[in-house]
């Protein structure tokens, strides 16, 4: 059978793979960042709440376990921005601020773009163990992309296409 021989963590991973991981983990680290800003200028409660468990119990997840199959397989990490302070809301001046309809979009884009990214990633891989990771990833930002359409709903933030009423 040679070098894929049926054991995921003992095969080889294909360029595609090493490339999609280095690249998922390099943006990864940059959107944890980008979610720091995000939750500095959400003021809705709730909001805030998703952002955060987005943010741990997603990318942060997503990142260690990305992270971690590159160094068992000797590749060398991509580097990290540096992390965002926390800031009060009030502290943010009102041209530069970014309200909580807008952050909604841009994390609901983030979540629609991660969801094609692992699916692609999913079907290119060989190694069965790195196709099952991202199909998890995948599982999850459908679960919080529901999750924020119900929110965007709720809080009349969504901003629908016309609509067909006929």
């Amino acid at each position: 059978m040679g070098v894929l021989n049926g054991e995921p963590k003992e095969e080889p991973m294909h360029v595609g793979e090493i490339y999609h991981l280095w690249t998922h983990l390099l943006e990864s680290k940059a959107l944890l960042v980008t979610l720091q800003v995000f939750i500095n200028h959400t003021g809705d409660a709730d909001f805030k709440k998703f952002l955060q468990e987005f943010t741990e119990d997603c990318i942060q997840q997503e990142e260690e376990q990305v992270e971690q199959l590159l160094k068992e397989n000797g590749l060398r990490l991509p580097p990290a921005p540096p992390d965002r302070p926390m800031v009060n809301l009030e502290d943010i001046p009102a041209g530069a601020r970014l309200n909580d309809p807008e952050v909604a979009a841009l994390v609901g884009k983030e979540l629609t773009v991660g969801k094609l990214l692992t699916s692609y990633v999913a079907s290119i891989s060989i190694r069965q163990d790195i196709a099952e990771m991202y199909n998890e990833f995948q599982t999850q930002r459908v679960e919080l992309q529901g999750k924020l359409l119900k929110m965007n709903k709720e809080k009349g933030w969504l901003v629908p296409p016309p609509l067909n009423t006929k």
